[in-house]
């Protein structure tokens, strides 16, 4: 069974193509790709991202308080009506990220963040985590409003699976057409060639993986794909604005 139950501190790195090659390759030596990884150069995930009508849970978040939550819906690849995916709330307070999820079949993940009302219990899920879920949703009244999706690698540490580093490349997001089902179709969150690098660890890291980032000069930046994408979408909007002013 899949991890249902996070608690980590991540780091981000944003990296150009030839910075990832050189590190990921001295990455090896400590490392390996996850299961799916060393057979398919990369996986596919893409995510549903809930707000309100005001975006005030992303707004929120942008405001770099102490403590901040968000629903998102998650799978892997491009799913159908039938496919496990995940609900999920992630959270973080004081820099510790918490993650709980469930599984649950797309169309009773859609039916459930719709209505509020908690699908009938199956063995696939996580019967804690929906009531949390159903307790998040009775706070918010959330609708589709974002989808994301990217490409990922992914590595373990060899001696501690409680370490691990993801490179996500080919971000895509969507404010229209909100279906997971719907494919991989978007506007580029970054430059092409552009990575964004991941340090999940529970605890600090290990001497030799702060040697190799700082022999490699990578310093830790704040990046929420989410917030970023917001954030594209403003200065967007702005632009039509102003534009529609001076025509």
């Amino acid at each position: 069974m899949a991890i249902e139950v996070f608690n980590r501190y991540e780091n981000k790195y944003l990296l150009d193509h030839a910075a990832y090659q050189k590190l990921y390759n001295d990455l090896l030596e400590y490392m390996e790709p996850d299961d799916y990884n060393k057979q398919h150069e990369f996986y596919s995930i893409t995510n549903l991202y809930y707000d309100t009508a005001h975006d005030s849970l992303i707004r929120s978040s942008l405001a770099k308080p102490k403590y901040k939550e968000k629903l998102r819906l998650r799978a892997y690849g491009v799913p159908d009506q039938d496919t496990k995916v995940y609900l999920e709330i992630k959270k973080k307070v004081f820099g510790l990220v918490n993650k709980r999820r469930t599984s649950l079949k797309l169309q009773e993940a859609y039916d459930f963040v719709a209505t509020g009302v908690e699908p009938e219990y199956r063995e696939y899920m996580n019967k804690q985590v929906i009531e949390e879920i159903k307790y998040f949703l009775s706070r918010y009244d959330l609708m589709p409003k974002v989808y994301l999706s990217y490409e990922r690698k992914a590595l373990f540490c060899k001696n501690n699976r409680d370490l691990r580093i993801t490179f996500d490349t080919n971000i895509r997001s969507r404010r229209y057409d909100l279906k997971l089902e719907h494919g991989t179709h978007g506007e580029y969150l970054m430059p092409q060639g552009q990575w964004l690098m991941e340090v999940k660890a529970e605890k600090t890291i290990p001497v030799w993986l702060a040697k190799m980032l700082s022999e490699h000069r990578m310093y830790r930046t704040s990046f929420s794909k989410y917030g970023n994408e917001y954030k594209q979408m403003l200065k967007a909007s702005k632009i039509e604005k102003e534009s529609a002013l001076y025509a």
